[in-house]
């Protein structure tokens, strides 16, 4: 089948692009190039940020970043047909070498870091789900998929794989933006409760920039969709690679300081500093003398309660008060010589029985009596 023959969808499917648009060789060139230098980037940043080589979150970010450059070496051979005859299918498994991670991959960087954010047994539900989300859909998607980039570049019934692949690349293009959508949408939503908890600066500035970068990840997605939608073949698949480097980018700078902002005695709970902990700690370093110097670190269930355990404070505070009222008055009427039903409040609270401090006041009121 001629060149001229194809959709613009097919070019580059089923063969090497063979156009004369400069314009477009340019975006065939420069695109793959981005990608590849941001991932080199990240890898710096990651290797030199971790301490420790290991979890789920270091390994999928590596392994995310890393797919992108098979997978823009493999588009870049193949437009541009640098290997041809039985060489054409070294581009090929490279693109779908470097397809599996950086796709799948980019969900498991969100799903490794979803619970910093979301906790207790709807938190599990969540994340429960969540984790076979991205399985069924590997599979699922991704599978088929190979099965039809492999016969669409075969020597017999091109055409019929290439109509096959032209459908199932929206199918999966779908499925996975559908499933990011989800993964963003999760973080979006617990980051707007956690706002409601909190007025502590810090903590408000960062978790507005967790929702304004999965609102961006979710508006590269709907471009890369529009793309893919509009048969543009050749301009989703290279400006796809270097979208999903620059959302990994956005997603270990911002991930990585949710990190900072999660810590104490006990692994695996999610704690964030919050408002009435914060004034309680600078409450007490005030009193002291000693200047707070960190954040205050407590747990979400803690976060929860904190209304309630600021009004448990003030009936304490006012219990005391009327407390110390009722003495007062009791040792007034013993000085006056009145007489005065028992307090039994005074016994139940585990407060001595009033006395008056000045013993010749007890005889005085004795004598009137």
């Amino acid at each position: 089948m001629s060149s001229n023959s194809r959709s613009l969808s097919e070019v580059g499917l089923t063969g090497g692009y063979d156009g004369d648009s400069l314009a477009l060789k340019v975006i065939i060139a420069f695109f793959p190039g981005l990608a590849m230098y941001n991932v080199v980037e990240l890898l710096i940043l990651i290797l030199g940020s971790f301490n420790r080589f290991r979890g789920l979150y270091f390994w999928s970010l590596i392994v995310a970043s890393v797919g992108i450059i098979p997978y823009s070496l493999g588009f870049t051979f193949k437009f541009f047909s640098i290997l041809t005859g039985s060489g054409r299918w070294v581009p090929i498994f490279l693109l779908t070498l470097g397809w599996y991670p950086m796709i799948t991959g980019q969900s498991v960087v969100l799903w490794s870091r979803l619970h910093l954010v979301v906790t207790g047994q709807r938190g599990h539900k969540i994340l429960h789900w969540t984790k076979w989300m991205i399985i069924i859909n590997a599979i699922v998607l991704h599978i088929p998929t190979t099965v039809l980039t492999i016969g669409s570049n075969g020597n017999n019934n091109t055409q019929v794989f290439a109509r096959g692949y032209n459908v199932m690349e929206k199918v999966q293009m779908c499925g996975f933006f559908v499933q990011e959508v989800i993964l963003s949408s999760i973080y979006i939503i617990e980051t707007v409760r956690i706002l409601r908890y909190s007025i502590q600066g810090t903590t408000r500035r960062l978790m507005y920039q967790l929702i304004g970068i999965n609102v961006l990840i979710i508006i590269m997605d709907l471009g890369i969709l529009a793309l893919e939608c509009a048969s543009l073949y050749i301009l989703q698949i290279t400006i796809k690679a270097a979208f999903y480097s620059i959302k990994l980018k956005l997603e270990f700078a911002i991930l990585s300081r949710l990190v900072q902002y999660v810590g104490g005695p006990r692994q695996g709970t999610r704690q964030i500093p919050v408002s009435m902990s914060d004034m309680e700690a600078q409450s007490q370093s005030t009193a002291g003398g000693q200047q707070n110097r960190g954040a205050e670190y407590v747990t979400w269930n803690e976060v929860e309660t904190d209304r309630s355990r600021t009004s448990q404070l003030v009936k304490t505070s006012s219990l005391s008060r009327q407390i110390v009222r009722q003495v007062d008055i009791e040792i007034e009427e013993l000085e006056h010589g009145e007489s005065t039903p028992p307090r039994t409040w005074a016994s139940s609270a585990n407060f001595p029985e009033a006395r008056p401090t000045n013993p010749s006041s007890w005889e005085r009121s004795s004598k009137k009596v």
